[in-house]
């Protein structure tokens, strides 16, 4: 959803490995309170040498986060560089690829938001 050329690769990033020159980190994590823990872990272990990471929602639900998780997510905001979310989009529980997910139109334009907040316009 953040690659609008298809060119680039989302990779994982191991321990003590540097970020690239020009990379973004980006963390993903579901609205759920578990996913928020291991992105709490994730935050409290982040490395200063590295820039901050955005944080990437993804809405698990078509319902608001439970307020165990967003108090989590709110804390953690002055640790991220910014963080983002998308929306509850049923096709994502049908597809097999990214490439088939970006041939719906709601994953279109959840994409095109998304791009849009992390880029700052």
């Amino acid at each position: 959803m953040l690659d609008s050329e298809g060119g680039g690769q989302a990779r994982l990033l191991h321990p003590g490995e540097s970020v690239p020159y020009g990379a973004l980190p980006v963390l993903l994590a579901e609205t759920t309170v578990y996913g928020a823990v291991c992105v709490e872990h994730m935050v409290r272990t982040w490395s200063t040498a590295l820039p901050r990471p955005w944080l990437v929602l993804i809405s698990d639900a078509p319902a608001r986060p439970v307020p165990a998780a967003r108090y989590r997510f709110r804390a953690l905001r002055s640790r991220l560089a910014g963080t983002a979310t998308v929306p509850y989009l049923p096709v994502l529980r049908t597809v097999e690829s990214a490439d088939e997910a970006l041939q719906d139109k709601h994953v279109q334009a959840a994409a095109e938001r998304l791009r849009r907040q992390m880029e700052g316009r």
